[in-house]
């Protein structure tokens, strides 16, 4: 098991995945300034299935140089199906899509007007991170397994998960279903549930990471670059890192290996609303010996309403970790998790067996004197 975001992700491992930049690979190709070709492009993913290691050289390469073509259906098909229908790389392309089709809309901001959104943007997590409601919501979590670097992902379970959040207390979990059946009777609630279920488990996606990352002791430095549009919401993407010293994240491999690591990643924050709409977070410096080889994670949020009042919370979350099993044995592991049902505390928190992966109706987020 191990715990990824000390305070933000607690994840109980027994298999997972990312890759990091490898430098080089694309250096016969580069040509900083001038767009990628769609011939260049075309070059680079057809790599991927034997290097899918090279995934994050080619979204970085995408970033820099954006494309010089019309992004087509087609086009997108190939990548799809090349990358496994990798979510970042495809995420990447509608970026570089969109500011080639309008530059001037799509281009990024002035420093100071990128330095005034990001103080805002402290601000404003930081105090809703200490106003959020006490209230409960299911998890719906698909399990998923690959060997290797492959990416191949096979179905392992789907999990249902009640939580409950209180202040001071923070989350707590309930297993209420394992593949549509009730768990054992001693399957009981508390700080996490991974101890029931074996694999992979996550918990804390709520409130605690996010305000982390904001506070004056991590020391987190920001960079302003790229633009991206989430849910129709005009946003400013910062590249951050933690490093190790001023570092909340933690893994562990099990109960007695344990690992303090830095992290980086991106934000997504709303340009209008001053909110993190995307927060994804990748852990560095690890241990050259340690057994999980990579951890990262990708959390999106949505406005919900508790007690008739919008609150910014989770929506989806997709945790990837690639860890070395018995020594030899390179394993990815994936949970792509759901939260529905978002209600006051002390609501009853209900099993549902209709289609629990349909999206819930957005909640219009308020204005901003609204905010907290």
């Amino acid at each position: 098991m191990y715990n990824l975001f000390r305070s933000f992700l607690l994840v109980t491992i027994g298999l997972l995945s990312i890759s990091f930049l490898s430098q080089g690979a694309l250096a016969q190709d580069s040509a900083p300034g001038t767009p990628l070709t769609s011939q260049e492009l075309v070059r680079l993913v057809y790599q991927l299935p034997k290097h899918p290691e090279q995934r994050d050289e080619i979204v970085e390469e995408i970033r820099k140089r954006g494309i010089g073509f019309q992004l087509t259906d087609g086009m997108r098909s190939l990548v799809a199906t090349k990358s496994g229908s990798d979510a970042t790389l495809r995420r990447t392309l509608e970026e570089a899509e969109r500011r080639r089709a309008n530059p001037k809309v799509e281009s990024l901001p002035s420093a100071t007007e990128a330095d005034e959104l990001l103080a805002l943007t402290r601000k404003i997590t930081l105090g809703a991170a200490g106003a959020m409601p006490d209230f409960i919501v299911r998890q719906l979590i698909k399990r998923s397994v690959a060997y290797g670097s492959t990416a191949n992902w096979l179905p392992q379970d789907t999990l249902t998960i009640g939580v409950s959040y209180r202040q001071p207390a923070g989350e707590e979990y309930k297993l209420l279903t394992v593949n549509g059946m009730p768990p054992s009777k001693d399957a009981k609630a508390g700080s996490e549930y991974g101890d029931y279920v074996g694999g992979a488990s996550s918990t804390g996606e709520y409130v605690t990471g996010l305000a982390n990352l904001f506070k004056d002791e991590a020391r987190t430095t920001f960079k302003m670059v790229d633009t991206d549009v989430l849910r129709g919401q005009h946003t400013i993407v910062y590249e951050y890192e933690v490093q190790l010293p001023y570092s909340s994240l933690t893994l562990k491999a099990d109960k007695s290996s344990v690992a303090s690591v830095g992290s980086r990643g991106r934000v997504w924050i709303d340009r209008e609303q001053n909110r993190v709409l995307r927060f994804e977070q990748i852990a560095t410096e690890i241990p050259a010996d340690f057994p999980i080889r990579a951890a990262s994670s990708i959390v999106d949020y949505d406005w919900v309403k508790i007690n008739e009042r919008p609150y910014l919370l989770p929506s989806h979350a997709d945790i990837f970790i690639t860890s070395l099993y018995k020594d030899r044995q390179l394993v990815q592991s994936r949970n792509d998790i759901r939260f529905r049902g978002y209600q006051k505390f002390g609501a009853e928190l209900k099993i549902i067996d209709d289609d629990e992966y349909a999206p819930d109706q957005p909640v219009q987020p308020p204005k901003k004197p609204d905010q907290p």
